[in-house]
């Protein structure tokens, strides 16, 4: 391990191999750390806090601190962080509540820029990147892929869906919908997320059923309800398209049309 002097360590966090911590860096009681992982200057990662390998946090980010909710009493509850995630200045990442399952997680290959937050109970997939100040409410899940974009704020209990794409400055205040591109104070959907799709290696007849399925879901004169049994009946036999039409029949807050 290479530990700075400044930085204050307590005796019972547990550090593992090759763990680099900078000057004036703070690591608390609760925070068991895996291997490889960099923490730069003026970290702090405090209470019930698990990180895996090969993270890099950049100075001034903030983990483990108690959740912005009124109802949080001080209870045991946790953080848990992957593996390969990089967090840039000043990101915060909370704990969870009671209420809330009483755990903030965060998978493995995120890519966080400056000022990103992530309120409690978030759970977050993999490969997920947030612009800078990409901000999570509560009780919100972001889904493997998808791509929340700067100064973008998402309410509570929203879901992210996966390869989605939310443009800056946006407000998301339900459901984001797999494979879109979602912009807008209120936000819209504006179609299909093409260029991630393809950059994330969809074969061409995955993307033509992901556009015909968004073509009766946006585009026609149906309802959802009638939307989504035109989909089965015509697009059966497409993983991607069924995981699309299971999302929207499982949202609880609404997706955004």
């Amino acid at each position: 391990m290479d530990i700075h002097p400044t930085a204050i360590i307590s005796h019972h966090a547990k550090l593992g191999a090759g763990v680099k911590v900078g000057p004036y860096s703070i690591i608390g009681d609760k925070v068991a750390i895996g291997d490889h992982n960099i923490i730069e200057a003026h970290v702090v990662i405090e209470a019930w806090t698990e990180i895996g390998e090969n993270n890099h946090f950049y100075p001034f980010t903030a983990v483990g601190t108690p959740p912005q909710d009124l109802k949080f009493k001080g209870e045991k509850s946790r953080v848990t962080i992957g593996n390969n995630n990089i967090f840039r200045e000043f990101i915060t990442v909370n704990l969870g509540t009671l209420g809330g399952g009483g755990v903030t997680s965060i998978g493995n290959n995120n890519y966080f820029m400056a000022y990103s937050h992530i309120a409690h109970d978030c759970k977050v997939g993999n490969g997920v990147i947030f612009g800078n100040a990409g901000t999570l409410a509560g009780h919100v899940e972001v889904e493997d892929y998808a791509t929340v974009g700067a100064f973008s704020g998402v309410h509570q209990h929203c879901v992210v869906g996966k390869y989605s794409f939310i443009g800056g400055y946006s407000v998301i205040t339900r459901d984001v919908l797999p494979y879109s591109k979602t912009v807008g104070n209120r936000a819209k959907t504006y179609g299909v997320n093409f260029i991630g799709l393809r950059r994330s290696g969809f074969s061409p007849e995955a993307i033509q059923n992901i556009k015909s399925a968004y073509k009766i879901l946006l585009q026609s004169r149906l309802n959802t309800t009638q939307a989504l049994e035109k989909i089965e009946r015509e697009i059966n036999n497409s993983p991607e398209v069924s995981y699309l039409v299971d999302f929207i029949r499982r949202s609880k807050r609404g997706i955004i049309k």
